[in-house]
């Protein structure tokens, strides 16, 4: 299990690094709205990431830092970026199960209790991720896209 949670603690700061590289294309791309979303996404990731960590580290288990996967740092357009950050939150959903399986397989309980916290947040990561997407499929042009960085403000304050 400690290997599996320290896997977890480097897929989080990559999905953070991931998510810091979007933010910055799309302020390359003028929607900065989308930028500051993306940053505090990469904020909310290293937060997960470090709370598996301070789980390993209160249970007396090494926290194992491994070479990052370089993100993706150009996008066609904002609908790849976007679709991108969904795929990466079902990757990170699927994980998150994967520990919920092996935590029952080895009766470790106390994992157990303690994953319960990133199962229900990965509901709200999908949920925001998909409801990005559908902003981003609705917007046909550059200035519609413009227009909805207020709506992606407001998922920000969810």
């Amino acid at each position: 299990m400690i290997d599996r949670l320290n896997v977890q603690v480097n897929h989080e700061h990559h999905n953070a690094w991931s998510y810091l590289a979007m933010a910055y294309w799309f302020e390359t791309a003028g929607l900065r709205g989308f930028a500051k979303f993306f940053h505090k996404q990469a904020g909310e990731e290293r937060g997960h990431g470090e709370k598996i960590a301070r789980y390993l580290l209160d249970q007396g288990a090494p926290v194992v830092l491994d070479n990052l996967e370089k993100p993706k740092n150009t996008y066609k357009n904002a609908l790849e970026a976007v679709e991108t950050f969904l795929q990466l939150e079902m990757k990170t959903t699927k994980m998150v199960h994967e520990i919920v399986a092996l935590a029952e397989q080895e009766k470790d309980y106390a994992t157990r209790q303690f994953i319960d916290w990133k199962v229900g947040e990965q509901v709200e990561e999908e949920a925001t991720a998909n409801a990005v997407l559908q902003l981003v499929k609705a917007a046909s042009t550059d200035a519609q896209l413009l227009m909805i960085e207020g709506r992606i403000l407001e998922l920000m304050g969810k």
